[in-house]
């Protein structure tokens, strides 16, 4: 397990162009320009925010996590993680976190995986998958069809995702508290997708979805 690194960031939230409350397990899009700086703030603690990037200028430029993760050596992202597309571009860069880690690996619950994993009393349970879905079919700002090919593996802010000595995923409780925060600095035009995870089967929510709030600043 890597050790945590905590980076305040100088910003004020009285500063912000922009603040908006994401309701436990709704979803949030919104472009954010090169220059701006994106706030996730874990309100209440041990929530888990699934998050994706697009390049805004054409989806099919997205966050890829396999090519974060080998640009930056490694599997936790935070303070000076740089987060690449496809393309090889970085589409933003996280310039302050004070969790300390994030997941890169644990990817975003579904139906599917709420079945296999929790029995099929939870088939019906709302997911991510859901969430991205309906955030990328009701978009106005793209010209192409987007569906659920449109999704790529996520990053799972405040998520804690320890990866065993085999080799193997646990979901364990979450390493944020009330308060936590991660920020980044778009690094060009972008569109972030967040799913603020309804996941009750796990502890990746301490078993008790709360809201999270993100902030923007203008350059």
């Amino acid at each position: 397990m890597s050790t945590l690194i905590y980076t305040e960031s100088s910003l004020t939230p009285a500063d912000a162009a922009y603040r908006h409350v994401i309701p436990a397990g709704d979803f949030w899009m919104h472009e954010i320009k090169a220059g701006q700086v994106l706030r996730i703030l874990d309100l209440e603690g041990n929530q888990a925010a699934d998050t994706l990037f697009y390049a805004a200028a054409d989806f099919r430029e997205r966050y890829s996590a396999q090519d974060t993760i080998r640009e930056n050596g490694g599997i936790y992202l935070t303070t000076g993680t740089k987060l690449y597309s496809n393309e090889l571009n970085v589409l933003a860069e996280i310039t302050a976190d004070t969790c300390g880690r994030h997941d890169t690996l644990g990817g975003a619950c579904s139906c599917e995986a709420n079945t296999l994993r929790y029995g099929h009393g939870t088939r019906h349970m709302h997911s991510c998958r859901q969430s991205f879905l309906l955030g990328l079919m009701t978009w106005p700002g793209s010209t192409f069809d987007l569906n659920k090919r449109d999704i790529p593996a996520n990053i799972n802010f405040f998520m804690n995702v320890p990866v065993t000595p085999e080799g193997g995923l646990q979901f364990a409780d979450g390493v944020s508290s009330p308060g936590k925060y991660v920020e980044m600095t778009a690094r060009m035009d972008i569109v972030a997708l967040i799913s603020n995870c309804p996941q009750l089967n796990n502890p990746c929510n301490g078993w008790n979805p709360t809201p999270v709030e993100v902030l923007i600043w203008n350059p």
